[in-house]
């Protein structure tokens, strides 16, 4: 089995990354990260990931994310995908589910804020990622609404 969590720094989805080490510790399981990373100003500076004003260099931001991944679960395989500017809605999930199928994943653990509503947050890829995919997406998913506590 492969755990797959989509991690962008944030304090949800560090949480769920360290939600999955607990369990891939106990199941004996591999974890793989990922991020996609728009060469988007806006989109990362909504994200924390730049000023206001910096330029995107999205290799840099690839590295601060690797390194938040290994300091929450040094186990874990790190990718990270670059995508264009102007990334059209939906490219983001597109990408995380790509990941899923190729890894083969078995659980996608997501952090999201909204989990005790509906999955569906503009801000949020978890309803993209929890929908009903096409052929050899078969996946559960755990939501996790807890960020990342030390």
């Amino acid at each position: 089995m492969t755990f797959l969590v989509p991690f962008d720094g944030s304090a949800l989805s560090e949480g769920a990354l360290a939600r999955s080490s607990e369990y891939a510790t106990v199941h004996d399981e591999r974890i793989v990260a990922v991020s996609v990373v728009p060469a988007d100003a806006g989109y990362a500076e909504e994200k924390g990931w730049i000023a206001e004003g910096e330029a995107v260099d999205p290799e840099r931001i690839a590295g601060e994310l690797y390194a938040q991944v290994t300091a929450i679960a040094p186990e874990a395989d790190f990718r990270w995908i670059r995508t264009e500017r102007f990334t059209p809605p939906g490219k983001i999930v597109r990408e995380i589910r790509s990941v899923a199928r190729e890894v083969d994943a078995t659980v996608v653990f997501i952090g999201s804020d909204n989990a005790g509503r509906l999955v569906n947050s503009l801000s949020s890829i978890a309803s993209g990622v929890t929908s009903t995919g096409g052929p050899g997406e078969h996946y559960d998913v755990h939501i996790v609404r807890s960020p990342y506590d030390e």
